[in-house]
């Protein structure tokens, strides 16, 4: 197969049909390890393998499209947590992921530099080679774009994400201590997020392993305490967000009265601050009511950027589509010509050697050669970016084959025969034919 001619295909285990488990059984140790695997397949020529906290998928180029290797993701699980794409659906599916758009937060930056990553993965094992590095390399292109040109990732779209935007935007956290309540899902999520505005955080639970878990999967100073401590924490913190699962208030107003200047956001169902803890002159209290506003006023942006970035990665994958028919065409017809050439510069020597030419008679009969040749090939030259603009990559994989520039002249074998041998002077287009000195004439007809 000629650089740059394969098929891909790709196979895709991801959130929008598989669970937890089903990624778990897909994935390899490491991305370099599975496109190395991939690569083991006499078949493939090109490898890339993306794996995430929400997906695990594997391109392959061939020359047919038609592969086992994807097994390597796909025998892991059951065929119908599985998503199988051909060549166009595995470069628009790309440029999706990479825009934002398959995330399950849509828009989410993390992608981006994910594709990146397993982008630089494959190339460090030399699995990348024109058919991929054309589609990688758009599918971060359209990345940037959607990130740069519109608002698909701005603003918080998760209720804990949300309650600490509102948080950094009412307060200035910086070099302040923060307080989550709870060691829930919500509560880590709340503690994750809120780790980047404060300086040192603090995780009150009931159980103090389980708010010991939240503080060890922070990127900043954190302690676990138990509810028992919750009075004392609440005066050093600046901002404190509750989101346990108690049926009873577990921050009470007695417990803020004394607390100073504290924004509080009570993400708890049911509420773990009282109502009547807003009207303390230093305390400001969000509850559920704000941050759903908040997070649905986001949604609609984003819809909305994404509705943009659709557009754009249709352009773009157009783009993308003709980029690869031109290439595709103008490798068949450079193999065409340069197999053409390499039978007619034989040819020549061979009718040259046997006719006594001067400069000029020389010139005009390889002009003659040169002529026959790009008259010869101009309709399969049509025809050819004719099938490339309509997708019948069969024709070009056809005259691909049949024009293998590494093939030579074999007269043993029944090869081309000397255009000088079998060639009569009627068959000399006439404008040549008059050039051609009466003495090479006469030789080419007694030949």
């Amino acid at each position: 197969m000629r650089a740059g001619t394969g098929v891909i295909s790709g196979a895709s285990v991801a959130h929008a049909h598989a669970n937890v488990d089903d990624l778990e059984a897909a994935a390899a140790d490491s991305q370099r390890r599975a496109v190395e695997s991939l690569l083991t397949d006499p078949a493939v020529e090109e490898a890339f393998v993306l794996q995430t906290c929400n997906r695990v998928e594997a391109y392959v180029v061939t020359e047919t499209g038609e592969t086992d290797a994807l097994s390597l993701v796909t025998d892991s699980v059951e065929e119908d947590v599985v998503v199988r794409m051909g060549h166009e659906e595995s470069l628009r599916h790309l440029l999706r992921v990479a825009a934002g758009l398959e995330s399950i937060v849509l828009g989410e930056a993390q992608i981006l530099g994910q594709v990146r990553t397993a982008y630089e993965d494959a190339r460090a094992v030399g699995a990348i080679d024109t058919v991929l590095e054309d589609g990688i390399t758009k599918a971060i292109h359209v990345g940037e774009r959607a990130r740069t040109e519109t608002a698909i990732n701005e603003g918080s779209i998760s209720i804990a994400s949300a309650a600490v935007g509102l948080a950094t935007d009412e307060c200035d956290l910086d070099g302040k201590t923060g307080l989550v309540v709870g060691a829930g899902e919500m509560g880590r999520l709340a503690a994750k997020s809120l780790a980047e505005a404060v300086d040192r955080l603090v995780i009150a639970n009931r159980t103090i392993p389980h708010a010991e878990h939240v503080a060890d999967s922070v990127d900043v100073a954190a302690t676990a305490v138990s509810l028992s401590s919750l009075a004392e924490m609440v005066d050093e913190a600046r901002v404190a967000v509750t989101a346990t699962g108690s049926t009873e208030q577990v921050l009470d107003t007695e417990t803020l009265v004394t607390a100073g200047e504290t924004f509080v956001i009570d993400i708890a169902q049911p509420r773990d601050v009282p109502p009547g803890a807003d009207a303390l002159p230093d305390v400001t209290v969000c509850d559920m009511d704000t941050l759903e506003s908040l997070t649905e006023k986001t949604r609609r942006q984003r819809q909305t950027a994404a509705e943009a970035v659709e557009t754009m990665v249709d352009e773009e994958f157009d783009r993308l589509l003709n980029q690869y028919k031109r290439k595709r065409a103008d490798q068949v017809i450079s193999a065409m010509y340069e197999s053409a050439d390499h039978v007619k510069a034989s040819e020549l020597q061979t009718a040259l050697s046997k006719l006594d030419l001067d400069d000029r008679q020389q010139e005009i009969v390889e002009s003659m050669a040169d002529s026959i040749v790009s008259q010869l090939l101009a309709a399969p030259t049509r025809s050819l970016r004719d099938a490339a603009e309509e997708d019948d990559w069969s024709t070009i994989n056809t005259a691909l084959q049949l024009f293998d520039p590494e093939f030579g002249p074999d007269t043993t074998a029944g090869g081309p025969p000397a255009f000088a041998e079998g060639m009569s002077v009627e068959e000399i287009p006439d404008g040549m034919r008059d050039e051609i000195p009466s003495g090479v004439l006469d030789q080419l007809s007694d030949d």
